[in-house]
């Protein structure tokens, strides 16, 4: 066993395995890997690193982030606003158990404009870069040990999806 890696369930209901957490930062027009890297595996580690890869981007000039409800959480969304990133994240609508639905942290000045429509239909394209990773790339169970080979590995991979999409891009056969 990798002794960095730490147990982590994706849900209830399921059991708890030895992993890292994978991050990746999409350019929506494309659907390409911008950035992303290999994380401790923790309940806060996702938004984290969002903000980290949001930091390091070149340019400041205003960019949307497009994310599942997962980063629906009201200091994620102010420290995104401070990084001038507007939030384009999908709003956790679940239940309580008193019958009241949860408050979102997104107000009318994201959500009202198409953009935020055309957004939540992108951010899904990331989902075509993991399930890539996991199957063709071989990262959904690596032989790797340590931290810094798993993020090598992950970099890696990235970088080869970006050129397995390149050929779609250009319209030239492969």
């Amino acid at each position: 066993t990798d002794p960095e890696a730490r147990l982590y369930k994706k849900g209830d209901g399921q059991a708890a395995k030895l992993c890292y957490m994978g991050h990746a930062l999409m350019e929506n027009r494309h659907g390409l890997a911008v950035d992303g890297g290999i994380s401790l595996a923790t309940g806060t580690a996702e938004r984290e690193t969002a903000l980290q890869l949001v930091a390091g981007r070149p340019g400041r000039r205003r960019i949307t982030l497009g994310a599942d409800k997962a980063y629906d959480v009201r200091q994620f969304i102010a420290d995104l606003r401070s990084h001038n990133v507007t939030p384009h994240i999908a709003i956790d609508g679940h239940v309580r158990v008193t019958g009241k639905p949860r408050v979102t942290a997104l107000d009318g000045r994201t959500t009202r404009h198409p953009g935020y429509a055309v957004s939540q239909r992108c951010r899904k394209r990331i989902e075509e870069v993991f399930g890539w990773i996991k199957g063709s790339a071989g990262l959904a169970r690596t032989k790797l040990r340590g931290r810094a080979r798993v993020d090598a590995a992950f970099t890696l991979a990235l970088a080869a999806y970006n050129l397995i999409r390149l050929p779609k891009l250009l319209g030239t056969p492969a």
